[in-house]
């Protein structure tokens, strides 16, 4: 019998019906292995395309134009007294020095428009920069100094070649006056770019050639203190007592459903919770980090939960049995042994949980989080942004100079995010533990 089993098996294996079926087969694996290979292909294809787009949009926004001006500090500007008093050399015109050094240098101009077009070659803010450089060293008074000072929006359009000179006049926001003006500004060599340094150290501003990051970036770290401090010991307590100490009943399993529920719930719902709870009725201070970071906290806590839980989970039970068999307590099982193993993925999953938090928008839309702010917050309660927000302000800017900014936050924003990420992935690999 065992004979004409195999004798039958044979037959079928090298019969022609089985052959057509094998190569049947293995052509549905090369088309299921090429579909795949297409599927990562355009997705890094769309990837690339993203990050092509917001590079090449947002690299200008590291370099800026300035135009180098002699500034004569006039002390019957600044200090008509003489007498050296801080608050009057803060309360001088300074904007008049920059006017008078652009009349000196361009003494043909007369008309009230034309001199407006030329104020406008210079930055509004110029006059702050001036103003710190007098309070800094008030020696100055009475000298007249070579300052580099910040070129207008347009200006420095142009100069990055945003605004195409070629076109006519009635097409492009820079006139032929104001090119003649350049160009004699560019042969003395008063025109150049450096390295945009105030896009990190300055707050927002309606000028968007003074506009920076500085206020949304400390805004988000502050935000994500409060998130830390909040969502890390909560959701770590949380994950060690479901899994170590409460009993498998109907209420712990409605908790474990709730919490799985609120991992998938949409972000800004945590949002309608946070301006319902901590505004509403504990009237928190609107629009600070310490609302912002308790709405994200109460957004990761599932996040948090679920990963710890998983790496409580990966802990073999021997080694809860065996530090049970040698006397130790449930909780001392628990804290001096589960949790230390444990805590490499518990600490993965936070890191990966506060990433997802520096990039939520909308649930700080809901609690003021939107507002315009140009001083750099100084502490949890006082009014903030935070980059992704911030990102979104500039976006809705109508000026032109508002997109290279856009893209350069977004391209600081996503290089927090690649180091937030790359150090959870260090951090597994470093103390992954294989049982």
């Amino acid at each position: 019998m065992t004979d004409q089993v195999q004798e039958a098996a044979g037959n079928g294996w090298q019969s022609e019906k089985f052959i057509k079926n094998l190569a049947k087969r293995k052509r549905a694996e090369r088309r299921f292995r090429l579909t795949g290979l297409l599927a990562i292909l355009t997705a890094l294809t769309l990837l690339g395309i993203l990050l092509f787009s917001i590079v090449s949009k947002g690299h200008s926004a590291f370099i800026q134009t300035t135009i180098t001006l002699d500034i004569t500090f006039a002390e019957s500007v600044i200090d008509p007294n003489g007498n050296r008093d801080a608050a009057e050399l803060r309360g001088a015109n300074y904007a008049k020095l920059v006017q008078d050094a652009l009349r000196e240098k361009f003494p043909d101009v007369k008309g009230r428009r034309d001199l407006r077009k030329l104020f406008s070659l210079i930055s509004n803010d110029a006059d702050s920069a001036l103003r710190e450089m007098v309070e800094n060293d008030p020696d100055l008074i009475g000298k007249t100094v070579p300052v580099a000072l910040v070129a207008g929006d347009d200006v420095d359009m142009l100069k990055k070649g945003y605004i195409d000179r070629s076109l006519a006049e009635d097409d492009r926001r820079v006139k032929d006056q104001e090119l003649a003006w350049l160009d004699v500004l560019e042969a003395e060599g008063d025109i150049e770019t450096r390295f945009n340094s105030g896009f990190f150290t300055n707050g927002d501003s309606r000028e968007p050639e003074k506009a920076g990051i500085a206020g949304a970036m400390v805004g988000s770290f502050y935000t994500l203190i409060v998130t830390m401090l909040i969502s890390f010991p909560i959701g770590v307590m949380t994950a060690i007592y479901l899994e170590e100490f409460a009993t498998k009943n109907k209420l712990t399993d409605l908790i474990e459903v709730n919490i799985n529920n609120l991992a998938a719930v949409p972000s800004i719902v945590f949002g309608l919770l946070g301006l319902a709870i901590f505004l509403n009725f504990a009237h928190l201070p609107r629009s600070a980090p310490i609302v912002g970071g308790l709405t994200l906290a109460l957004m990761t806590l599932p996040t948090i939960i679920i990963a710890a839980r998983a790496a409580i989970r990966a802990v073999p039970d021997s080694i809860r049995q065996a530090a049970l068999g040698l006397g130790a307590s449930n909780q001392q099982a628990a804290f001096h042994h589960i949790l230390p193993l444990s805590m490499p993925g518990i600490l993965t999953g936070t890191i990966i949980g506060l990433s997802q938090a520096l990039g939520e928008t909308a649930p700080l839309l809901m609690i003021g989080m939107v507002a315009f702010i140009a001083d750099i917050p100084g502490g949890f309660s006082d009014p903030a942004t935070v980059m992704p927000v911030q990102i979104f302000l500039w976006a809705d800017s109508p000026e032109r100079a508002f997109v290279e900014k856009t893209s350069g936050a977004i391209m600081v924003l996503l290089g927090f995010l690649i180091i937030m990420n790359a150090f959870a992935i260090v951090l597994r690999k470093k103390f992954e533990r294989r049982w």
